[in-house]
């Protein structure tokens, strides 16, 4: 890296650091500097806490100077977190007007490990209202922009942390990701992505994370954390400082996760699904699609491009069921009585009858889907009995135009000239969603207007290191990725 060292990759900056070549503070006012000059056009940090920044950056410093050691293997980086994440002492809104004023007294667990492993904080970056949108924007903050074109959205819900690893405003961060919040931003805003594993608990603790509201020491039984960062090695330094046992958990468990399946691409069994008439991709996806095939028989892999793990519709089906189930924990009592009273008037063939009647279902009926997302998770893993990774499109087009200023029933998006419901953009990430398969983003391709196009790579269940490490090896072989105009003003 010859430019200044903000925007090197993560490895570049944390080598740089411990080699004395530059200390914390001067690496975080060069941070400071490049936000307070692109930031305002993209709107993707939206809290800063500079003073906090520099004591803990000072501190940094004075402890690798006087002891020789660092305080850990993010000893003096620099990190903005998504504002979903609790930082103590830090305004924590979720984008929400009811939490204006919320300073959280304690760090969310995984914003713990983050500073246990020698991060600096710097603030926060935005997100739509309470996560529930798939474009970034709130009142309290208003949109982030795309980094590659204004008018696109930049995803949501972590559409600011994907935007701002984009910029440069930092080398990592922290996403959520229950219907694609994590990996929708990345793929439009260019960046890499992962989903982590999830079973009965997370390999990531989510404590701390907006929704669920403050105070609440549960989350959703499919969310997940994820790193997001603009290298697959940045990805993999990052996980290892987050994926942990919740701290109940800690004086007996301990996250050991398994190595990559093969040592290289060509030995992988590789499944590609490239399109599916429940959720038609657009001519460029498809084409990019083919290119990677065509690039992974090339490295020696085998390829079976013919054999699906799971029926789309259904696996969309119940994944959306249960989605809107576990979304209902936090409705207000009056809020959820009315949605009850209007369940029950609302016969099951009703379009909106999936909305309420999962949003109100009873215990038993959840239960029920319950037993079916573990017949769906024995077919993913009889499918990973016989291939190591599986392809996808991440999503049906690049970025498409925001809709902020839209009314939600009026929202659409168009895949080659057809118009198409508003949230098939996330339809393809939603595959690993109730199974809580690791699932990373990488950008491998461009529009011809210059947008980013991305992939999708599933791996089976804790299986994070192979997605990650068959990431790495196809990444070295694609174009590097395009970088934002911000990314260098």
């Amino acid at each position: 890296m010859t430019g200044p060292l903000h925007l090197a990759a993560a490895g570049e900056q944390l080598a740089a650091l411990r080699g004395h070549r530059i200390t914390s503070r001067k690496l975080l006012e060069q941070y400071l500097e490049h936000i307070a000059t692109s930031n305002p056009q993209l709107n993707a940090v939206v809290t800063l806490d500079a003073a906090g920044a520099r004591a803990a950056a000072d501190k940094a410093d004075q402890h690798l100077a006087s002891t020789g050691k660092t305080l850990g293997p993010l000893h003096g980086l620099p990190m903005t977190v998504k504002d979903a994440l609790e930082v103590e002492g830090m305004r924590t809104t979720c984008g929400s007007p009811a939490l204006t004023d919320h300073v959280p007294d304690r760090d969310a667990d995984v914003v713990a490990l983050l500073r246990h492993a020698g991060a600096i904080i710097i603030g926060h970056t935005n997100v739509p209202a309470m996560c529930q949108d798939i474009q970034t924007s709130n009142p309290i903050f208003g949109t982030t922009k795309n980094p590659f074109d204004g008018n696109r959205t930049a995803g949501g819900s972590s559409g600011g942390p994907a935007a701002a690893v984009a910029a440069g405003f930092t080398s990592l961060e922290i996403g959520s990701d229950l219907a694609g919040s994590l990996r929708l931003p990345a793929a439009y805003c260019g960046v890499y992505a992962l989903r982590t594993s999830r079973g009965t608990s997370p390999i990531v603790p989510t404590r701390g994370h907006v929704p669920r509201l403050p105070g609440w020491a549960t989350s959703s039984d499919m969310i997940t954390l994820g790193p997001i960062a603009r290298t697959v090695e940045n990805l993999v330094l990052l996980l290892d400082v987050i994926a942990s046992p919740s701290p109940a958990d800690r004086p007996g468990w301990k996250i050991d996760l398994p190595a990559p399946a093969k040592a290289t691409l060509g030995e992988y069994r590789v499944g590609i699904w490239a399109d599916d008439a429940y959720c038609r991709v657009d001519a460029g996806t498809r084409a990019l699609l083919e290119q990677i095939a065509k690039l992974v028989r090339g490295l020696g892999a085998t390829v079976d491009d013919s054999t699906k793990p799971v029926d789309f519709a259904d696996s969309d089906k119940l994944f959306q069921r249960l989605m809107y189930a576990t979304a209902s924990a936090t409705a207000g009592d009056e809020a959820f009585a009315a949605d009850v009273t209007a369940a029950e008037k609302i016969p099951a063939d009703d379009p909106s009858a999936l909305y309420l009647h999962s949003r109100t279902m009873r215990h038993r009926d959840w239960c029920v889907a319950d037993e079916a997302r573990q017949d769906l998770r024995a077919a993913w893993d009889r499918y990973f009995d016989e291939h190591d990774i599986l392809i996808t499109p991440a999503t049906p087009t690049a970025a498409v135009a925001d809709q902020t200023n839209t009314p939600a029933p009026q929202r659409y998006i168009t895949v080659d000239g057809q118009k198409r419901p508003f949230f098939d953009q996330t339809s393809w990430l939603n595959l690993a969603g109730p199974v809580g398969l690791p699932a990373l983003v990488l950008p491998a391709g461009q529009t011809a207007d210059g947008l980013p196009l991305a992939i999708q790579i599933i791996g089976p269940y804790l299986g994070d290191r192979t997605v990650l490490e068959a990431a790495r090896q196809l990444a070295r072989k694609l174009p590097e990725p395009m970088r934002p105009r911000a990314f260098t003003d």
